[in-house]
């Protein structure tokens, strides 16, 4: 069978997958693979294939994909703010937490390990290896999913029976810092049986890609408790809702050291494989010429139809015309603003080339530099946001009949109205974006890749945890950083930007910039910079401020999102090549109502800047800036899963309890806590 995350979908209907599922009280359905089957290599194979639909990629869907998961936090917005940031909105769901994905899994342990065990399980040992160590990554993915949002988590292994008893011990909530433990376990599971390299290249696990989930994990849970130490999420925290008996021996600060020596260890493993042979970043602002051949490869690795090729890309999920799997996001990409764009929070981070903050004496940025556009705004800086934002002069595809290029034309911030297309910022994402034009018009044609695992993570995994551990940067971090530095062109002595970093001008952009409340020490918020600027639009960022307890301040102080300067540009200039205009060519009056609705926010209360989320006031919460509530940090758990968890169906008499802070009541916000 040809394997590969291109065929995914393929085999999910011979294991009954499902979405949604009453708990844990069923059992997987059997009715193709009962104690007949997993007898060969073969159908191990068959069974964890549809699993690697577990991983993100973007597909199908009329959006940036993975591009714009960033979404609802300060590096990336929608048109509509998320109702993480408005106290209330955010709400009890009615159903249950769903282990659907769980069950299935541990049903294949039920079902092979004993035959693995024996040795009766014919075909290649290496592949027979590979499918085991597949399933106890994917084991390892599914409780991380459940577990990041949630906190403390239910951990089972075993085919839950009819017993009621069983089922509601199964269902008990334990200390988040075992589940990350256990997590950790499956990895190292994971590990010893996965090869170096897939025999299906990098669309298959491997080591590599186990090593680097498992620096993920353990960054996650270390930095998670050392950051909400003293509160009620994390174990034995004041009012933390769990049981004490259920912690044992348990020491924070020992855990803390433990995982985060744990990432540590499992981040230079990949990263040192990487250090000195990423990706080529040649500077140029176009990623590819009308000939579709790439012009900077650290570009095209976000887009490339093969992926393979980059030392990097660990996993990536590969599209096939010839097995009917395309996407269509690349018609968003390259048509309009595809509902997404970087904040001018985002776009400040990013240094000058000589290492400087904007802010800084000598840096050599001019804030007049903002009155004459975007690609003004962006010279002699950091070439990552250089060549991932589009500009005034960007290509955005190429004809597919001439071969002409098509510009990038800024008045997306304008047209778009609340539907998908509107550029939300001004700054438009670019990363990921390809230049074919017939993907651009056409549906569901497109066939470039998905990374799905990144190796430059764990570079930045290391930095991160070493110094959170040791408060230096030792010798590897060193090479890390000074090594993404220099593929970014920017001076890589990273001492001095540290020297030049003033934390209350970082803190007027960065949410990173805190931790509890508190400014954290200028090094470790470049750390976090780095980490800003180089995975942006990865999929990461909401993770890391969370684990971080980087939105403490937002509790007192609401927080405006802000994107390019517009009044006061040429952009508002009705005699300026580059002022903004309509899809139909005519020129917008953008004054709005403040007691209605417009397509730009108005200069005498928002002052010369976008603020999306002051277009207008009608139905519009957020208006007055982005608030958080500490409840937020966690998911709540939905009503319906307190009486399926109940002896008696009682909401009331639950086994298992609710994140601090919110109700068991559908409908509900959640409550402040300390």
């Amino acid at each position: 069978m040809k394997k590969y995350i291109s065929a995914l979908v393929i085999g999910a209907s011979l294991m009954g997958l499902t979405s949604c599922d009453d708990f844990l009280n069923r059992e997987p359905e059997s009715n193709l693979t009962g104690e007949g089957y997993f007898n060969q290599a073969s159908e191990l194979a068959t069974y964890s294939v549809p699993f690697y639909t577990l991983l993100p990629y973007s597909g199908s869907a009329y959006d940036y994909g993975t591009f714009a998961t960033d979404n609802g936090t300060d590096n990336q917005v929608a048109i509509s703010a998320s109702t993480r940031y408005i106290p209330g909105e955010w709400r009890v769901g009615s159903d249950s937490w769903s282990f659907s994905t769980i069950r299935q899994i541990n049903y294949f342990f039920a079902m092979a390990q004993e035959k693995y065990d024996n040795g009766s399980i014919s075909g290649a040992q290496s592949e027979i290896d590979q499918y085991m160590g597949e399933m106890h990554f994917f084991r390892a993915y599914a409780f991380y999913s459940g577990y990041s949002s949630y906190g403390d988590y239910p951990i089972y292994t075993v085919l839950p029976t009819e017993n009621k008893e069983e089922l509601l011990e199964l269902a008990k909530r334990k200390p988040r810092n075992q589940v990350a433990r256990f997590i950790l376990s499956e990895l190292d599971e994971a590990i010893r049986l996965l090869p170096e390299t897939s025999k299906y290249g990098k669309q298959g696990l491997n080591k590599t890609t186990a090593r680097l989930f498992r620096s993920r994990v353990a960054l996650f849970e270390g930095t998670w408790l050392k950051y909400h130490k003293g509160t009620a999420l994390v174990p034995g925290g004041p009012g933390w809702p769990g049981d004490l008996a259920d912690l044992g021996s348990f020491d924070i600060d020992s855990e803390i050291n433990y995982f985060l020596s744990e990432a540590m260890t499992s981040a230079k493993q990949v990263g040192d494989m990487v250090v000195n042979n990423l990706v080529q970043n040649t500077g140029a602002p176009e990623g590819m010429n009308s000939a579709l051949a790439s012009l900077n490869p650290y570009y095209t690795m976000f887009c490339d139809v093969d992926m393979d090729q980059y030392s990097e890309v660990l996993l990536w999920k590969k599209f096939d015309a010839s097995l009917q799997v395309t996407n269509n996001f690349q018609m968003q990409m390259m048509r309009n603003g595809g509902n997404t764009g970087w904040t001018r929070g985002m776009v400040n981070s990013f240094l000058m080339r000589n290492g400087l903050p904007i802010y800084a004496a000598n840096s050599g940025y001019d804030p007049n530099w903002e009155n004459q556009g975007i690609k003004a705004t962006l010279q002699d800086r950091d070439s990552r946001i250089q060549i991932f934002t589009k500009n005034d002069e960007s290509v955005d595809y190429y004809d597919p009949n001439s071969g002409e290029p098509v510009l990038w034309r800024e008045g997306w911030l304008l047209d778009g109205g609340t539907d998908d297309t509107r550029a939300v910022t001004g700054y438009c994402v670019k990363k990921g974006k390809h230049y074919n034009g017939a993907w651009a018009n056409s549906h569901n044609v497109g066939l470039c890749g998905s990374i799905v695992f990144r190796a430059t993570e764990a570079m930045l995994n290391y930095m991160e945890a070493s110094y959170e551990l040791n408060h230096t940067i030792d010798a590897t971090a060193q090479s890390y950083w000074r090594a993404l530095r220099t593929r970014a062109m920017v001076d890589p002595d990273y001492t001095k930007t540290i020297a030049a970093t003033q934390m209350d001008e970082e803190a007027k952009w960065d949410w990173g910039a805190y931790s509890h409340g508190a400014l954290i020490d200028p090094t470790l918020y470049n750390i976090r910079r780095e980490r800003r600027n180089e995975l942006c639009a990865e999929a990461l960022r909401l993770n890391d401020l969370r684990r971080w307890c980087a939105m403490d301040q937002m509790i007192t102080t609401p927080y405006q999102i802000e994107g390019i300067k517009y009044w006061g540009t040429v952009y508002a200039d009705k005699n300026s090549p580059l002022c903004l205009k309509r899809s139909d060519g005519s020129i917008l009056e953008p004054v709005v109502n403040v007691d209605g609705a417009g397509n730009m926010s108005s200069e005498s209360i928002s002052g010369p800047y976008v603020r999306p989320y002051q277009i207008t006031r009608v139905q519009n919460l957020a208006f007055d800036g982005l608030r958080f509530t500490r409840a937020h940090y966690l998911s709540p758990i939905p009503q319906a899963s307190f009486s399926n968890a109940s002896p008696d169906e009682s909401v009331n008499n639950s086994v298992i309890y609710q994140n601090p802070g919110w109700p068991k009541l559908s409908g509900k916000g959640a409550e402040s806590i300390d």
